[in-house]
């Protein structure tokens, strides 16, 4: 699609509250004010098997990012109803999540339990912490985070399943082969007009695979 064309289509896009929902409709009231401040028993016990978590942020201008983080376990510490605890662990040290924190604590995250269709979805203020209990709370395989982000509650609610039953998201059987899937050093030797080597190894030979903690 030439340039003039991607113009004239974002030229031409949704300005108004009203036009959006001149297109999807009107949500009704029990889906607006699902939201609460605070968690609940089963809401702490969906967080204890969510090892898997997505966190969207922006600096102070609007720019965004969105990051995932995981473990074999959950390691999502709860403090009280209203405070959840994540951890860092050793990665590539861009820091992107945390810069934007430092210049806009607010966050929102998404928890993923593997094998299940529903997403809880909570929403907060963030800050960063080198308490070294909290750190100690948040290890895993005997290595303490190293960082841990308190997140402050602003609203809690759950996600309906329709995205991740369209993805057929845990269904194996629709899975692409591996080797159709570009690997991460493919992708950046593109990206960046880098040559591999002829005689290299397949991709997905990258040594963070190995190095996780």
């Amino acid at each position: 699609m030439d340039a003039d064309r991607i113009d004239e289509l974002v030229q031409g896009g949704i300005r108004t509250q009203g036009e959006l929902e001149a297109v999807l409709g009107i949500p009704h009231p029990a889906i607006v004010d699902k939201a609460r401040p605070h968690l609940t028993p089963l809401i702490r016990h969906f967080l204890s098997l969510a090892r898997f978590f997505t966190i969207a942020t922006t600096d102070a201008v609007g720019n965004c990012d969105c990051s995932p983080r995981g473990d074999i376990e959950s390691t999502v510490l709860v403090l009280d109803d209203h405070t959840i605890v994540l951890p860092d662990r050793p990665g590539n040290r861009r820091a992107d999540s945390y810069r934007n924190i430092l210049e806009n604590p607010h966050v929102g995250l998404l928890f993923f339990v593997p094998g299940d269709e529903e997403v809880l979805r909570i929403n907060g203020r963030a800050t960063l912490s080198t308490d070294p209990d909290l750190l100690r709370k948040l290890a895993l395989q005997n290595k303490p985070a190293q960082l841990a982000v308190i997140v402050q509650i602003d609203e809690v609610f759950t996600h309906c399943a329709r995205a991740i039953l369209r993805a057929k998201l845990w269904d194996p059987s629709t899975y692409p082969e591996r080797t159709e899937v570009p690997s991460m050093r493919d992708m950046h030797a593109e990206l960046h007009a880098i040559e591999i080597p002829a005689d290299a190894e397949p991709g997905k030979g990258e040594l963070y695979r190995e190095i996780l903690y």
